[in-house]
């Protein structure tokens, strides 16, 4: 059996990609093969068409570090012929072939069976972006966060694929005291539609004054960016607040000082939704996907394995809005 995949590969100085007809044998190892349905397009698969973009470990490779499907083949009596799942992470798309692909072959442990309520579509509108959103809502919730208070949450990068699941998701969970900070004034009423009640730019945040501490203008902060962003709302978080950290599309660099944590009692939280344990991760999604009434209202982009790449601009650009889909064998 043949069928098609997206290939990224470097020959000489230069990267390029090209859709393939592969077989089984031309896929990494594993115990598990899925006809992949759905893929989406995340930040980090963007940087796996980029030259020294940081993602790809090996080339050949086949991007895509969401997917999901019916399983055709396995060899885990865990999981049957014809169950639906879903598998973000664990490499999937970086070391290990992905999901840009009619078929991918998994490890039985990365992959999370379908939860009740959630269709393969949605999971791929949620994908990478909405999981590792819960995760930063529930880590700030362990620092402290909780609804009944109603604080001031901040998150940067609000138009992005991680930055509009975290508004539904809080909204969903209660929350409504939500800013979103964003240099796209076009995208406010989208924004206020998910439930953001304020809208900032980042303007209003990076000063020029270096100061170490800030007016306290937020209690909690989901920063989807870095860089200089990052590290003007560390100055800004009230006492007892948080941060968590899930991206960097802004820089990795964090020019910052000790007095918000030594003077406020703030919390600096990494995300990480790579490795995040697979036992851990069906509760996860299975809160997802209550949510869906609220996610479903983010602008969704779908495309083809052929149109896929055209794609990425809007992504790299920063002129992307929402979430990108990508539909493989649904014809």
């Amino acid at each position: 059996m043949t069928f098609k995949a997206l290939y990224v590969d470097m020959q000489g100085e230069n990267l390029i990609h090209a859709i393939k007809n592969i077989t089984i044998d031309d896929l990494s190892d594993g115990d598990v093969i899925i006809e992949v349905k759905y893929s989406s397009i995340n930040y980090k698969d963007m940087l796996a068409f980029k030259k020294k973009g940081g993602v790809i470990r090996k080339y050949p490779m086949i991007p895509g570090i969401d997917l999901c499907g019916e399983i055709v083949e396995s060899n885990n009596p865990s999981y049957n012929i014809g169950q639906k799942v879903l598998a973000t992470g664990f490499g999937i798309g970086v070391s290990h072939t992905g999901g840009y692909a009619q078929y991918a072959r998994l490890q039985s442990s990365w992959i999370t069976p379908l939860p009740n309520g959630l269709s393969l579509k949605d999971s791929m509108i949620v994908g990478t972006a909405g999981f590792t959103a819960a995760l930063s809502i529930e880590s700030l919730q362990q620092a402290g966060m909780n609804k009944s208070n109603q604080p001031k949450i901040a998150i940067t990068g609000a138009t992005g694929g991680v930055g509009t699941m975290a508004i539904a998701l809080l909204k969903a969970k209660g929350y409504d005291n939500i800013t979103a900070i964003t240099s796209k004034d076009s995208q406010s009423p989208m924004l206020k539609s998910l439930g953001a009640s304020d809208i900032v730019s980042p303007k209003d945040i990076i000063k020029d004054d270096n100061k170490p501490l800030r007016p306290q203008c937020f209690d909690y902060v989901i920063d989807c960016v870095g860089g200089e962003l990052a590290a003007g709302l560390l100055t800004q978080i009230s006492y007892g607040g948080a941060m968590s950290v899930c991206g960097n599309a802004s820089g990795i660099a964090l020019n910052t000082n000790i007095l918000p944590f030594i003077l406020r009692g703030i919390q600096l939280i990494g995300i990480d939704s790579v490795a995040y344990p697979n036992e851990k991760r069906l509760r996860i999604w299975n809160e997802i996907s209550n949510a869906m009434e609220f996610i479903r209202k983010i602008p969704t982009t779908e495309v083809t394995l052929d149109t896929l790449v055209d794609r990425l601009d809007s992504i790299k650009n920063s002129t992307n809005t929402g979430r990108n889909i990508v539909s493989i064998n649904n014809q």
